[in-house]
């Protein structure tokens, strides 16, 4: 069995290297010496455009010509990118000879170092190496990881390194030092910095470092949209934030294949509003829980359906955090309209079509109908009713009767983005009764306009929709019973 690789990060600030090739190979190796510092030299006989533009403004030195040992002159490393297979053994036969160690692109037998896969963030490394054997496997492995590491991890080790000296003097002793990293990783600090608030994170680093935080800092809330159920429609940041919290108060219609997706031994609250029950009541709860959990020093994941921000009263449960004192961050979901019309095949806009789109909800704080019936009524434009199945007698009423056609076409997306998803589609005229017919049940959108027509041929994932034949192929059935 082969002896692994001994790792290593060079400092290669001022030093020179030797790349041995002017093509596109070259040119990305080139472009990451010199973000390392280095004093690139490259040799070929000629550069590709960009190699030759930074040759002319002197960011690299150009030696003209065929591979010549003395390129290796004061040179402290080599990598040959060339398309010539004895040239690069020259490389590599001179650079063994001067005791210079040398990379050969994709050739493991001739490179005396490998060039691993990367993350960075900031001074922060993660390199990935197979020891030139398996290259793609590093590459694959390194694009798992940059969905896992957040940016703001850059920050962390640029404080961390600034403050180095001071972590030290304030605590001499190994174990000190541990308990006090431990703090900083599980407090707040790590949060203000993905929310981009670097002065509220070097403030409480000096806290932490002074001794003005105890154990259990308090808490930090992060507002998240969980999407429609599909959980490879989540962000990256909110699945970072489910993989980091202690206490997770989700609705009752977050999936629970993105509940999985949370940290082992999180606290699950389930905080759903029940159909007929208090609402206002359950927000309450809500919000209060929220604020004790985020004092105990608990990281806080409010994991709502869709997106906070759109009928998500999310800006109420931020007003209740802002007004106690409690920090907060907001991440974005992919709302219903948008997942709903994107997996039936139904674009919201099109410009044969529709030239607006309309997010609308008939439950309102005071008021079950306070909509504006002549505006939505008018022509050229999508309607996306969200909580509308309730309601749909209403839905079409108002609309006829405030001038929208009766032929306008519908499209019912139910389950919208899961595996049981279902749509119906069918004309205004005989909503509510296609819905009560294809029993149709929440979480359920209703998309209401001239672009519900293309579901039956855009649509692609799921069965098809439920549209003409199959109610007739219903009514049928249902005669027949009868």
């Amino acid at each position: 069995m082969t002896a692994p690789l001994f790792p290593l990060f060079a400092d290669l600030r001022g030093r020179t290297v030797l790349v041995v090739g002017g093509g596109a190979v070259a040119r990305r190796k080139v472009a990451a010496l010199l973000d390392a510092g280095a004093q690139v030299r490259v040799g070929a006989p000629e550069l590709e455009p960009t190699l030759s533009e930074w040759a002319s403004s002197g960011r690299i030195e150009y030696v003209p010509g065929v591979f010549e040992p003395a390129w290796f002159d004061g040179a402290w490393l080599a990598i040959a990118a060339t398309d010539d297979a004895a040239s690069n053994r020259a490389v590599a036969s001179i650079g063994e000879e001067r005791r210079v160690f040398v990379n050969v692109v994709d050739d493991a037998e001739l490179s005396s170092f490998q060039v691993p896969a990367r993350v960075e963030r900031g001074p922060l490394q993660i390199a990935i190496s197979s020891g030139g054997g398996a290259p793609m496997l590093a590459r694959h492995l390194r694009e798992q990881l940059e969905t896992q590491f957040d940016e703001s991890l850059g920050a962390l080790a640029g404080l961390l390194t600034r403050e180095r000296a001071r972590i030290r003097a304030r605590l001499p002793g190994l174990q000190a030092r541990r308990r006090f990293f431990e703090r900083v990783l599980a407090g707040p600090i790590p949060s203000l910095l993905r929310a981009g608030d670097q002065a509220a994170a070097e403030r409480e680093f000096d806290a932490v470092l002074g001794g003005g935080r105890g154990e259990n800092p308090v808490g930090r809330v992060a507002l998240v949209g969980a999407g429609p159920g599909d959980p490879g429609l989540l962000t990256l940041r909110a699945l970072r934030l489910l993989s980091e919290a202690d206490v997770i108060l989700h609705d009752r219609l977050v999936s629970p294949e993105v509940l999985a997706l949370a940290r082992r031994d999180a606290e699950l609250v389930e905080v759903g509003k029940q159909v007929g029950g208090d609402h206002n009541a359950t927000q309450e709860r809500i919000h209060t829980l929220l604020v004790d959990y985020a004092r105990a020093g608990k990281r806080v994941v409010r994991l709502k359906g869709g997106d906070s921000f759109v009928f998500g009263r999310g800006g109420e449960e931020l007003e209740a955090l802002h007004a106690r004192g409690i920090e907060f961050e907001v991440v974005p979901g992919i709302t219903a309209a948008l997942a709903c019309g994107a997996y039936a095949g139904i674009p919201l806009t099109h410009r044969e079509h529709a030239q607006s789109v309309r997010f609308i909800t008939a439950h309102c704080k005071d008021s079950d109908d306070t909509l504006d019936w002549a505006a939505l009524a008018q022509e050229r434009q999508t309607l996306a009713f969200y909580m509308g199945v309730a309601g749909l007698e209403k839905i079409r009423d108002r609309l006829i009767a405030h001038g929208r056609a009766p032929g306008t076409p519908f499209a019912i997306v139910e389950n919208g983005s899961r595996p049981e998803q279902r749509v119906i589609v069918g004309t205004l005229a005989e909503l509510p009764e296609l819905a009560r017919l294809h029993s149709v049940r929440s979480p359920a959108l209703l998309i209401l306009g001239e672009v519900a027509a293309l579901a039956g041929k855009l649509h692609w994932f799921g069965a098809a929709p439920l549209g003409a034949a199959s109610t007739a192929i219903a009514h049928e059935d249902l005669a027949q019973a009868a």
